[in-house]
């Protein structure tokens, strides 16, 4: 049987597990934050494979970042499906919204997700993201799932 694991390097480690529940963060090149039209086109295109090529427990798109929490329902790689959602937000935000250049950081972050208890800190961590940045906010519509 082959193993169900394995790593690859680029600039960070990355460690790959088969059924393995994923934390990913991404982060938009130096200098540029994500006005309210283009925060939707991305909550949207993550919302756009979930229960097909993925299960999304909870995202969240931030004024400079973006966390993902995941789980692969296929033998995808993980690295496919974040290259597909940065390229198609960055090629729709440079379409639509006039973005010039660079939008996204070439790395990411991803971390396999060890156990139910840190499953339940990186949900509630995703979830009360924007509150811990922004304390005095009422609602924020760019985080799933919502109350």
């Amino acid at each position: 049987m082959p193993d169900s694991s394995h790593f690859y390097r680029r600039r960070l480690p990355h460690y790959r597990e088969r059924d393995a529940v994923y934390f990913v963060t991404w982060r938009l090149a130096t200098g540029i934050e994500l006005s309210p039209p283009e925060r939707d086109l991305i909550a949207a295109e993550l919302h756009h494979s979930h229960d097909q090529r993925y299960e999304l427990y909870a995202c969240v798109v931030m004024n400079d970042h973006v966390h993902v929490l995941l789980r692969i329902l296929h033998e995808e790689p993980l690295e496919k499906i974040v290259h597909s959602w940065k390229s198609f937000t960055a090629h729709a935000m440079q379409r639509r919204h006039g973005r010039r250049g660079r939008v996204w950081q070439d790395e990411y972050f991803d971390r396999i997700v060890r156990d139910e208890k840190e499953l339940e800190q990186k949900f509630n961590y995703i979830l009360g993201n924007p509150w811990t940045r922004w304390p005095e906010l009422k609602d924020y519509r760019w985080v799933w799932p919502r109350d």
